[in-house]
């Protein structure tokens, strides 16, 4: 399999519903918790991508566009962007939807850095 089919096989898709145990004072989506589902989301990319052990080393800009309010759908689509010997990113995007209507906006990006590693926690080569 080549790169290129690795990285369109390895994109991970999952969908939630925003429930007000996960939300603000303000009724949205608290930041910290939809970094997590975005890191969850990356690590699931990276894995299916690497069929290696992959540990989370630094998530790069995460950009907030538009507050993600409780009663939504969200869809966290995680996409491989770049890979090195040791180490790839993951581009991961969360959609909202509206449940009765079919808005749909992107609402936070950001990007993850992965890297591969043995048995004794030391980086490997990915490829």
């Amino acid at each position: 399999m080549t790169t290129e089919e690795r990285i369109k096989a390895s994109e991970t898709r999952i969908f939630k519903a925003v429930f007000p145990s996960t939300t603000n004072h303000y009724d949205t989506l608290f930041g910290g918790t939809a970094m997590q589902l975005m890191d969850e989301v990356a690590f699931i990319s990276a894995t299916r991508f690497a069929r290696k052990r992959v540990v989370t080393v630094s998530s790069d800009k995460i950009d907030f566009k538009k507050p993600i309010p409780a009663g939504t759908i969200i869809e966290l689509i995680g996409k491989v962007s770049y890979v090195g010997r040791t180490s790839m990113k993951v581009n991961v995007e969360i959609y909202t939807e509206q449940m009765y209507s079919y808005e749909r906006e992107r609402a936070i990006v950001g990007d993850f850095t992965f890297v591969a590693i043995d048995e004794h926690k030391k980086p490997i080569q990915i490829l």
